[in-house]
């Protein structure tokens, strides 16, 4: 165990209701909640619903579900920032997320940890410590008899409920054999799971809103999104290549695939011609609209909810992040596992937890008649990746951003994981939660997102 030195944390304020459409400048006194910040306070009426199908919960306790997960968001990233390298994980627990949990290598950082209002965890290995073993399982590669690459293995990820790394295999052999490869054989810190889950890329020949590939293929459209000033939208890279054309649902002509990684990601993005609008909403429950407000990151644990042409809108929760998938056309790395239901023609659909983006449909298995598991290439990545601004809802701020010549200055429109500094007028801030920075999220009038250093 490593010792801590004491913590010093900024208590968050409590949630307050906020009127729709307020300026975002927080009135003198006082600071935006995280639910104000992320949205979470003014859900959309099909995500409750959806959440109360699929979760089992009343309208109240979805509702407080989001509060509470936004709210936790927010204090896990600063109990992050504070433990530094003893840092190993959080998760959200209970019937409506009320309990947050924080791991540490440290017993000296129970006290601040439950002063956050967080329950501590004392474990063996810091989240560093996890993502290194999982790097020698990338690394790893076990062929079979003609060659190619073994599928009987295809999944591992950290686990940070366990304090363990994760091998999903379809026998103790076949993960062994991966284990002998990576030189983990004998690593306390790995744990083998049997299953008989086979993911597999979920677009099919037949396939939010429908869109064609080539007049073959079918997927969904995950978000909109801009780059400069051409709109388009998200989706995954399997289901098309660059220079593939989309017809729309109403099978016009729609637009280009400007950039497509799949695998080793699953990610792509679509240029749309001039008779399609980019909005800041997906198709929910029953046809209703969902409003997009930001691209702020889940923790373990939270409620989340995917919208796909096939099977429409489903809901559950977020089980596992940084997973790595072993496709038959290749290994897909960084993706995020849940326990919503998919089926083929719903790839590249978008989930959502609140009103923040999460991700696009990568694959997964089983159905939505019996269950299932999916996984989703985390929308911050594509962003980041392609230079992509998510088109939301959330209005511009009307404070403008103070001259800033540092190296590191705060840039609108940048992807900001948690743990980075900025420089925002001639302060320092720490982000406490990875997101897509917005002029209304600003280092001075977010501190759901960053902590003043």
């Amino acid at each position: 165990m490593v010792t801590g030195a004491a913590l010093l944390l900024t208590a968050l304020p409590s949630a307050v209701a906020a009127a729709s459409g307020a300026d975002p400048r927080p009135a003198a006194g006082s600071a935006p909640t995280a639910a104000q910040t992320l949205g979470a306070d003014r859900p959309a009426a099909g995500l409750l619903r959806a959440m109360q199908r699929d979760l089992g919960l009343t309208a109240e306790e979805a509702s407080q579900r989001l509060v509470n997960e936004a709210e936790a968001g927010t204090r896990a990233g600063l109990l992050r920032t504070a433990l530094g390298d003893r840092f190993a994980g959080a998760w959200l627990n209970g019937r409506t997320a009320s309990g947050l949990t924080v791991a540490t290598t440290s017993s000296d950082d129970t006290a601040a940890i439950r002063a956050q209002g967080a329950e501590p965890a004392v474990v063996d290995s810091s989240l560093d410590e996890l993502k290194a073993v999982k790097e020698k399982l990338d690394s790893a590669t076990v062929r079979n008899r003609a060659g190619s690459v073994a599928l009987d293995a295809p999944v591992w990820y950290v686990d940070v409920r366990t304090n363990r790394v994760v091998l999903q295999g379809t026998s103790r052999a076949a993960a062994e054999r991966v284990l002998r490869a990576a030189g983990l054989q004998r690593d306390r810190r790995v744990a083998v799971r049997v299953s008989d889950e086979q993911p597999r890329a979920l677009a099919d020949i037949v396939g939010g809103d429908a869109y064609y590939i080539d007049d073959t293929f079918r997927c969904s459209v995950g978000f909109s999104v801009t780059k400069d000033t051409q709109q388009g939208f998200v989706s995954a890279g399997h289901c098309g290549q660059p220079g593939s054309t989309t017809a729309g649902a109403n099978t016009a002509p729609q637009g280009v695939f400007q950039q497509s990684v799949f695998p080793g990601k699953d990610m792509s993005w679509i240029a749309v011609n001039s008779d399609w609008t980019a909005t800041p909403q997906v198709r929910g429950a029953g046809g209703s609209l969902v409003q997009v407000s930001g691209a702020v990151r889940a923790l373990v644990g939270a409620s989340v909810c995917r919208s796909g042409s096939t099977t429409g809108w489903h809901c559950g929760t977020i089980q596992q992040e940084n997973v790595s998938v072993r496709y038959a056309e290749g290994r897909v790395d960084g993706l995020t596992r849940t326990d919503v239901c998919a089926e083929p023609g719903d790839s590249g659909g978008p989930y959502i937890s609140g009103a923040q983006g999460q991700g696009t449909l990568s694959g997964g298995s089983g159905d939505c008649t019996r269950g299932g598991t999916t996984y989703y290439q985390p929308l911050t990545a594509t962003l980041a990746d392609f230079g992509l601004t998510l088109t939301t809802a959330t209005p511009e701020s009307t404070v403008p951003a103070p001259e800033t010549h540092a190296a590191d200055a705060w840039v609108k429109g940048r992807v900001y994981a948690a743990g980075t500094t900025v420089t925002y007028g001639e302060v320092r801030y720490v982000c406490l939660q990875d997101h897509q920075a917005q002029s209304a999220w600003s280092p001075e009038l977010a501190p759901a997102l960053w902590k003043r250093l």
